[in-house]
């Protein structure tokens, strides 16, 4: 198992009160509504081996026309890059929940970007979170658009393939959301074709890296998977996305997949009611192209505070079950992270 393994959560999201109303997300009947502090966060994975963990931006409020125009739609986004450079040079404001001594945990962080604008907007917003990123602006190692909720066709358009081009010429990665469950197949069918033109013509050296997460969100909820079209279309879409050196994935998103029956089950017993899932994605990428990623604290809404212990548990399993080398389970617990998203250990 993992107990000696030093850990590398690759997906979590933090805001503080001062930010809530800058979510896109947000509603105050929400069950994560409030603050989800580094504090609470650490709270969550006491008593594992964590050495340290990726933030990944949490939906602000932005508006791409207005960015286009003179950058006032992004305004909420860069607010975010401010808070991050707040954990990460130890300089909190009251009340946000981390002190000093937790700047060393954030190994990188992931913005939202405006892929859509196209590359010359792009390189405009990548120079202001240069700026407000400072010292920190090291460990910004790609940026995200999240595509689980836009329309069909955004991901394929002419101006965000240009833009996925110019993040792979400048090395920062792709941070990739997607929700088989929820859009069905099509989605899985635009990432195929959206990698495929990313790269074409690209020299080896400048294909931008493309980190898949949660799985591809797909329905956890199937019995049947050998005659499931849900799980055949999904199995089919992971040995192909796998087929890219520069694709990874990240074991992360299963609880908001499964029925809520599952969810308070045993970590034993989700991983039988999962493992067909987590062998199609072991089986494509290998230990070395996946990586544990806790998605906290999005894992504890119908599971509860043990989410993280509990989703840790479940990958725990895995290892044990696929009788992994030690280089392997660090692979998974860590290695993997620190290779995807270029970060020197």
């Amino acid at each position: 198992m993992a107990s000696n393994t030093p850990i590398i959560d690759a997906h979590i999201h933090l805001y503080p009160e001062s930010e809530i109303e800058t979510l896109a997300w947000y509603k105050p009947d929400s069950p994560l509504a409030g603050q989800h502090s580094l504090e609470e966060y650490k709270t969550a994975a006491e008593g594992s081996t964590l050495k340290g963990f990726i933030f990944l931006e949490t939906d602000r409020k932005n508006d791409l026309e207005a960015g286009e125009k003179d950058g006032s739609g992004w305004e909420y986004p860069l607010i975010e890059v401010s808070w991050l450079k707040r954990i990460i040079t130890g300089q909190p404001k009251p009340g946000e929940g981390h002190t000093a001594d937790d700047a060393s945990l954030c190994v990188a962080y992931i913005p939202w970007a405006p892929l859509p604008s196209g590359p010359a907007a792009m390189e405009k917003y990548i120079d202001l979170v240069k700026q407000e990123a400072g010292e920190s602006w090291p460990k910004v190692r790609g940026f995200r658009y999240l595509l689980q909720d836009k329309p069909n066709g955004t991901m394929v358009k002419d101006e965000f393939i240009e833009s996925l081009k110019l993040l792979g010429r400048k090395g920062l990665v792709f941070d990739l959301g997607v929700d088989q469950h929820n859009r069905g197949r099509f989605q899985l069918e635009e990432t195929v074709e959206m990698i495929d033109r990313a790269h074409d013509g690209v020299p080896e050296d400048q294909k931008v890296t493309f980190i898949i997460n949660h799985m591809c969100k797909p329905d956890l909820s199937i019995y049947n998977v050998q005659t499931s079209p849900s799980f055949i279309a999904w199995r089919t879409a992971m040995f192909t996305l796998s087929k890219c050196n520069k694709t990874y994935m990240k074991l992360s998103g299963g609880f908001p997949e499964m029925p809520d029956s599952l969810k308070q089950r045993s970590p034993e017993d989700i991983f039988d009611a999962i493992s067909p899932w987590l062998s199609v994605l072991l089986a494509a990428f290998g230990a070395s192209r996946i990586m544990f990623a806790s998605d906290w604290p999005v894992c504890t809404v119908g599971v509860g505070d043990g989410a993280w212990a509990k989703w840790k548990k479940i990958v725990d399993r895995l290892c044990w079950m696929a009788s992994f080398e030690e280089e392997d389970m660090r692979m998974i617990w860590g290695g993997t992270a620190l290779k995807a998203y270029s970060i020197e250990a």
